[in-house]
């Protein structure tokens, strides 16, 4: 008889949840596919931050210091980079040529801003392994200085986490300074470049 009760009462409360979920989803208005289509259009369509990255398109040289313990001097190389807007102003493509830790290193990054998310997002590609590093963030409200946020596995297991600031400081000098924490520990400074507009 409880068994009885109890499967009653089941199907009571499932019947009531289902009959509140179907009003919701008729009480929502459908968007018009023609207004769907035109918001789509201006969320494709390149804005100020994609502006921003087009003013960064051109040749650069780069001095980079390596930080492998926040005690020690940094190692110092130089490279160059070479960067070109993809797809009609809408991402911006970067390939380095330079060192890394003392060996030939070469790398392909994409930076993005997310017109529907609000967010940037990059992607980073390198000769020093065969995964793909993502990292997203916002801006200042000038659009110039953009923070950055990811996390990759490390050996041994556990992930360490990292955070950039990129700024962008005229049409002729960046910079990329990268943050990494390993898990439970403290954040030290890892990377830095100064990016110089090739004259």
């Amino acid at each position: 008889m409880r068994f009885i009760y109890l499967a009653v009462t089941t199907l009571c409360v499932t019947l009531a949840v289902a009959t509140a979920l179907a009003k919701d989803k008729k009480s929502e208005k459908q968007m018009d596919p023609q207004a769907m289509m035109e918001t789509y259009k201006k969320l494709a369509t390149p804005g100020e931050p994609h502006k921003l990255f087009a003013s960064l398109a051109g040749s650069w040289t780069t001095k980079t210091k390596e930080w492998m313990e926040p005690d020690k001097p940094p190692m110092e190389s130089t490279g160059s980079a070479e960067m070109k807007m993809l797809l009609d102003g809408r991402f911006l493509q970067q390939e380095f040529t330079g060192d890394m830790m003392g060996q030939p290193y070469s790398g392909v990054g994409i930076s993005a801003y997310d017109n529907l998310r609000k967010r940037y997002v990059t992607m980073w590609i390198d000769s020093m392994g065969t995964g793909i590093f993502t990292m997203e963030g916002t801006a200042s409200a000038d659009g110039k200085t953009i923070t950055l946020k990811g996390q990759h596995a490390e050996l041994g297991g556990g992930q360490m986490t990292h955070r950039a600031v990129w700024k962008i400081v005229d049409s002729n000098t960046q910079t990329f300074d990268m943050y990494g924490t390993h898990e439970h520990g403290k954040e030290m400074k890892m990377m830095e470049i100064t990016y110089t507009r090739k004259q």
